[in-house]
């Protein structure tokens, strides 16, 4: 018999039919519920088909790819399909100015030339299950701080015990905010090969100008593979590794796609707050996104001025670009959609009708008056942890110095027997030090233009007394000025500035040298600062805003028995499914044609975003499509879906009822940018390319027909 906390999650499960399907991210081990309904819309596979934890199924070429996309495998001998942009890392570390991949693409011919990519992984779901009175009969009874403080305990426990006698990984996920709890039980194989990826002018086609935008046109996709022992268990690299059989692998549907196709969507999405108060919105409105987008914007400028210098540069912090710019633009468009959609005013609405509820509940009539008291509290504040990780932290110095925080306390407690043990764990620690993205002159300017924002934007009585020390002692009488000579006196002096004296001084670390150092003891300051005068208070936030969420959630299924609810995303594999469906005036489908149009308008963008190889353009001219083309005779790019998604979704296979895929999901859209917050059913879409430019490109512009070869297509 189940527990009376398990009895919650079978609220989530009733009246299908009052919620749109292409909203929510559904977990695969709950999907039994869903079935009747996705077969309504087109789903021709049985539950057992898209998850079973005993045998071969969907889950099974889905992949966790790097711990931040998603992957599928597209051949029975370990072929993974993902975004350009997801492996865009291992690409531009691949890539010199003698070899330049990024730029002038890549094509294993041979498995032999295929590239081993240090440090990248891939995970599979093995199996999920529901944990959570396990979980809760542990923290019954328990307030929010003991509760947090236990959980890690109670996950260590559960995962030994059901990973015992395995090479299996375990990770548990809360759903609902602490309602419910699930455990996922990996595989994790770290043998991973780039196989092929496209020059970055068709991989990131369009660039900034159109990210997040429609209509679009980016070849955005990487293949990579997996190999294992002979055994098929993962294995550190090796010569003698083989390609991994997979349980399943994904048939590919070159027919096509058309207005109001079923679609589904198979991956590990990354974050959501569905369930926010309209406070936590006001707060990120008004507040937060504009200070991510300020902080960032310095970052990019600083880097943008150093790469069209030179193209080594270019290359070594094309990844760190793309990253951080990728974000830059997304919280740009969601507050300014959070305002459109008036998302506010209608948490607000929702919360009001809560409340009225709640009037004659003892256990709810007090939990919005907390939740604004609560908010009222952190608001002043809320800006503390944006601008020391944004801000403070965020230059390729700091992160340096901040990574050897951890070696005073060892230095003040090493003795003789203990120094050589630390000085082997500080040489291995510099390993992950990137010097090679230590561009000296950016950096310089981003910490120069950090710490003035950190001035000019936090409250002075907030501010870390660092500070006025820095003012006092290089020009009282101005800021600006003072700042820069600071800067300059940093990166002229600290150790931290140059690999060498790095490497020097962890060969033979001594605790005054390093406590001295200016780029240290600026970090520290401002940690120190923040840990003693900040952190508490975020954290019993962070503690209470958790509480009284679960707390909301939970009266929400009291209060509507018969709406369906669906749990946030997590990075955990998720299943979501809706139609293939334009949008606005736009086409569902863009083509090739588009591509080359958009190349000629914009000839003489600054940033060359929209130049494209001759070759692409030599086909083109020659119609030489093969089986690609569409009944037009044009070739497809890119197409559009309902389906919700979000970040970690990237590289996810779009995929029709049958289980083929049909594209890959790559990006949502400025309209409905909101939507890690509000769900926009009218205006929600999703970018995928399609699969049929993706083996174009492979086979045509690649001229690498045998990777095609590998792949089941079917028409």
């Amino acid at each position: 018999m189940k527990k009376i906390t398990y009895s919650i999650l079978t609220l989530l499960m009733l009246n299908i039919s009052s919620l749109r399907a292409d909203e929510g991210m559904w977990l695969p081990i709950l999907l039994n519920e869903n079935h009747a309904d996705m077969k309504k819309k087109g789903l021709k596979l049985t539950a057992e088909q898209l998850y079973s934890a005993n045998h071969s199924s969907l889950k099974d070429a889905i992949v966790w790819f790097g711990g931040g996309c998603t992957g599928e495998i597209i051949s029975e001998q370990g072929l993974v399909l993902t975004n350009h942009h997801c492996g865009y890392d291992a690409i531009a570390g691949k890539s010199t100015p003698q070899e330049n991949i990024l730029d002038n693409g890549f094509w294993a011919k041979t498995k032999s030339e295929e590239k081993p990519i240090e440090g990248l992984t891939v995970a599979f779901v093995v199996r999920m299950e529901d944990v959570t009175s396990k979980v809760l009969d542990e923290v019954k009874g328990m307030d929010e701080k003991t509760r947090n403080s236990k959980l890690s305990e109670i996950y260590k426990k559960i995962i030994k015990a059901s990973t015992k006698d395995t090479h299996y990984e375990g990770l548990i996920r809360e759903t609902f905010k602490g309602n419910a709890y699930y455990l996922f039980i990996l595989e994790r194989f770290t043998d991973i090969r780039l196989v092929g990826t496209p020059p970055q002018n068709i991989g990131k086609f369009g660039g900034e100008t159109d990210n997040w935008m429609w209509p679009r046109h980016t070849g955005d996709f990487s293949m990579f593979r997996v190999y294992s022992n002979a055994e098929g268990k993962p294995a550190k690299y090796s010569e003698n590794n083989i390609p991994f059989k997979p349980k399943h692998s994904l048939p590919i549907n070159i027919k096509g796609v058309n207005k109001g196709d079923f679609t589904m969507i198979m991956g590990f999405p990354g974050r959501t707050n569905r369930y926010e108060f309209s406070q936590g919105v006001q707060i990120a409105t008004d507040l937060v996104d504009h200070a991510i987008v300020a902080l960032r914007d310095v970052r990019l400028n600083a880097w943008k001025e150093q790469m069209n210098k030179d193209v080594d540069i270019r290359l070594k912090l094309s990844s760190d670009f793309a990253g951080v710019a990728n974000y830059w633009k997304y919280f740009r468009g969601e507050y300014e959609q959070l305002k459109k959609n008036k998302v506010y005013e209608q948490k607000l609405k929702e919360e009001k009708a809560f409340e009225k509820w709640a009037e004659s509940k003892e256990d709810y009539k007090s939990l919005l008056a907390d939740v604004e008291k609560t908010f009222s509290i952190y608001k002043p504040y809320s800006l503390q942890r944006t601008y020391l990780n944004e801000g403070i932290l965020a230059t390729t110095i700091s992160k340096f110095a901040g990574m050897a925080m951890s070696m005073e306390s060892m230095l003040e407690k090493a003795d003789a027997n203990s120094f050589n043990d630390l000085n082997e764990r500080m040489l291995e620690a510099l390993k992950d030090m990137p010097y090679s993205k230590m561009i000296v002159a950016a950096d310089k300017r981003i910490f120069d233009s950090l710490l003035v924002l950190y001035c000019n934007n936090i409250p002075k009585d907030q501010q870390a007394p660092f500070v006025n020390d820095v003012i006092a002692k290089y020009d009282a009488n101005n800021m600006r000025e003072a700042i820069k000579l600071y800067t300059n006196f940093v990166f002229n002096s600290s150790f931290f500035a140059d690999e060498n004296m790095v490497e020097a001084f962890f060969k033979n670390p001594r605790l005054e040298i390093l406590k001295n150092d200016p780029a240290y003891k600026f970090v520290k300051a401002f940690r120190d600062f923040y840990i003693k005068n900040y952190k508490p208070k975020v954290d019993e936030f962070n503690d209470n805003s958790l509480a009284l969420g679960r707390k909301y959630i939970k009266g929400l299924m009291e209060m509507n028995t018969k709406k369906k609810f669906y749990p946030d995303a997590n990075s955990s594999l998720r299943l979501t499914y809706g139609t293939a469906r334009p949008y606005m005036k736009y086409n569902m489908v863009t083509n090739l044609d588009e591509v080359i149009e958009k190349n000629i308008k914009y000839a003489n963008h600054p940033d060359k975003e929209f130049t494209i190889p001759q070759r692409m353009k030599d086909l083109h001219q020659a119609k030489d499509y093969g089986k690609y083309a569409m009944k037009d005779g044009k070739l497809p790019t890119c197409f559009l879906t309902d389906n919700d998604i979000t970040g970690g979704n990237s590289g996810s296979p779009v995929m029709d009822g049958n289980g083929n895929i049909i594209g890959l999901a790559f990006d949502g859209n400025w309209e409905a940018m909101s939507g890690n917050i509000h769900f926009d059913p009218a205006n929600k879409r999703t970018i995928c390319v399609d699969i049929r430019y993706v083996l174009w490109l492979i086979e045509k512009y690649g001229q690498a027909p045998q990777i095609v070869a590998e792949m089941k297509l079917i028409n």
